[in-house]
């Protein structure tokens, strides 16, 4: 009886903590955690960096994206329900109310500038416009086709953010690797957006393939991530990385190609393939690189 009773509890507290996380997607941590590894670990490899640091950049970071992402569902929960892809989702639902998710965001905001103050002073100093800016790019689907661009920026202040609660100042390297990652998360919101180019017509929304159509949207998309390749060719030379971060990052590039084939104007079954998994992979590649890179120059005279 007691055993029946803790497992039962324990499925219970589990099935909240599932809900919650399919709520904010959890699983899409992994597009911007390793970047703001990654522009720590750059950082280190000039400035030192100790275990207390790491653990409150983690903290940072995922407590700001999921407030982020909570901010969005609440803003986004008429269009959710409207949108036949969308419909599912727990606000729409009603499998969680608006309240206890603005009572969630607002916790994580605060865990995320308390974060960012025990980093350093600068970070906490820019935390409430970090915050602004994360939250603003769930509104501009109201009034902007370039939504995927302010959602690249709002991506790219990992990098920018781990690289400032390590070194405590602003550098070129982190500010083209914030580059790169604007045009990485701008191309493949990009891709993803074009599952929702009708209901966003419909709707009143703006996003690329709305404006000017699947095909040209998957082409702009394509041009995103060249650029993006562009500022992460630049990011090693500004960091002068060892010779193995350039085989890494054609492999990066290998990938991203990877991704483009999957999708097609005609055909947008793909899009969950190769906006989680090639992503995903994408951002842990390029922070194992770095960290590979960083770890041989130290070793090469």
């Amino acid at each position: 009886m007691g055993a029946g009773i803790a497992v039962s509890e324990a499925s219970g507290v589990l099935g909240v903590v599932r809900t919650w996380g399919r709520m904010v997607k959890f699983s899409h941590s992994v597009f911007a955690l390793p970047f703001a590894l990654t522009g720590a670990a750059l950082a280190a490899a000039r400035y030192g960096i100790t275990w207390r640091q790491v653990a409150w950049i983690v903290v940072a970071m995922v407590s700001a994206r999921n407030a982020a992402m909570g901010f969005n569902r609440l803003a986004d929960h008429a269009f959710d329900a409207q949108n036949p892809r969308t419909a599912g989702r727990e606000l729409p639902r009603g499998v969680l109310s608006r309240g206890s998710v603005w009572v969630f965001t607002g916790a994580l905001a605060a865990l995320f500038v308390f974060a960012a103050m025990r980093l350093n002073p600068l970070c906490g100093a820019l935390s409430p416009l970090a915050l602004l800016i994360v939250f603003f790019y769930s509104l501009t689907k109201r009034f902007t086709w370039a939504s995927h661009l302010v959602l690249g920026v709002s991506l790219a202040i990992a990098p920018v953010g781990g690289w400032l609660a390590i070194a405590g100042r602003p550098a070129w390297i982190p500010a083209w690797l914030a580059v790169a990652v604007s045009f990485w998360v701008a191309g493949f919101d990009t891709i993803y957006a074009c599952q929702d180019a009708a209901f966003d017509r419909r709707a009143g929304l703006f996003s690329i393939p709305a404006r000017f159509g699947v095909p040209r949207a998957l082409a702009l998309a394509r041009a995103f991530h060249v650029v993006a390749v562009g500022a992460m060719i630049a990011v090693g030379i500004a960091a002068g990385l060892h010779d193995v971060y350039w085989a890494g990052l054609v492999v990066v590039a290998v990938v991203l190609v990877f991704e483009h084939r999957l999708v097609r104007a005609e055909d947008l079954s793909k899009v969950g393939v190769a906006f989680l998994n090639a992503n995903g992979l994408i951002s842990i590649l390029y922070f194992g690189v770095v960290l590979t890179a960083l770890a041989l120059g130290k070793l090469t005279p």
